[in-house]
C-alpha cells in the first residue's frame, strides 16, 4: 500500500477534484490519498512530505519542479434560474442584478465587462474570499457569480444555477488551476497514476 500526498487549491478540492476521488480509489485500491488544502500555491522544494500540488493563480516555478496547467476553463456569469425570466435581455439581467465577487478570482467582472464592451454599473456587491463560496451564494440566489464552469458543474448539471447569455456573452478563458510534481519523482507509481487520472478527468466531458 501507497501513501500519495496531494495538496489542493480548497474550491478545486471540494468542488472538483473531491467528488472523482472515489473513482481513482477504485481504479488504484492500493493507493491511499492524503489530501489537504490551503490557498496559498506551496513550494515543493521546501516541503518534502507532499508529492503532488494542484494550485490556483500559479504555482512556485523551482528548479526540479515540474509545472503543468489544468487547461484552460470557461469563465461565465451564472446565477439562480430563480432571478432570471424570459421577460428582459441577457444584458439587463447583468446590468440588474447583485455581483458576486471573489476575492482570489484571477478574472475580475472588470474584465469580464471589458470583453464584453459592457458598461459596469455601480450596484450592490457580495464579496467572498473562495470561490465555492461565491458559486454557493450564487446557488441561493444572491446574485451573479463569475466563476469557472469546472468548478460550478454540480450546481449547473442539477439546475442549481444557470450561465447567463451563453449565445450573447463572450466567456473568458484561462488556465487557473496547476499542478506541481518532482521531477525525479513523477516516475514512481503513486506520482504517475495520479497525474494520469487527473489529466483524462479533465479532458472528459463534463
Amino acid at each position: 500500500e501507497q501513501v500519495l500526498a496531494v495538496h489542493c487549491a480548497p474550491s478545486f478540492a471540494v468542488k472538483w477534484l473531491g467528488p472523482r476521488l472515489p473513482d481513482f480509489m477504485q481504479l488504484f485500491p492500493r493507493i491511499t490519498i492524503r489530501l489537504s488544502s490551503g490557498a496559498e500555491p506551496i513550494d515543493l522544494t521546501q516541503v518534502r512530505e507532499i508529492d503532488i500540488a494542484i494550485s490556483y493563480g500559479y504555482a512556485h516555478e523551482r528548479s526540479g519542479i515540474e509545472v503543468t496547467p489544468l487547461g484552460k476553463e470557461r469563465i461565465v456569469p451564472m446565477c439562480s434560474p430563480t432571478l432570471i425570466s424570459n421577460e428582459k435581455s441577457a444584458s439587463a439581467w447583468v446590468a440588474s442584478l447583485p455581483l458576486i465577487d471573489s476575492q482570489l478570482n484571477q478574472v475580475t467582472w472588470r474584465d469580464w465587462f471589458s470583453l464584453n464592451e459592457l458598461p459596469m454599473h455601480s450596484r450592490s456587491r457580495l464579496s467572498f474570499d473562495r470561490a465555492a463560496l461565491a458559486i454557493s451564494a450564487a446557488a441561493d440566489g444572491m446574485g451573479i457569480a463569475l466563476e469557472s464552469l469546472r468548478l460550478a458543474e454540480k450546481e449547473i448539471s442539477r439546475g442549481d444555477l444557470v450561465e447567463i447569455g451563453s449565445d450573447t456573452f463572450k466567456p473568458l478563458f484561462k488556465e487557473v488551476h496547476f499542478v506541481s510534481e518532482r521531477a525525479n519523482e513523477k516516475h514512481l507509481e503513486k506520482v504517475k497514476a495520479f497525474r494520469e487520472w487527473l489529466f483524462r478527468q479533465v479532458s472528459a466531458p463534463s
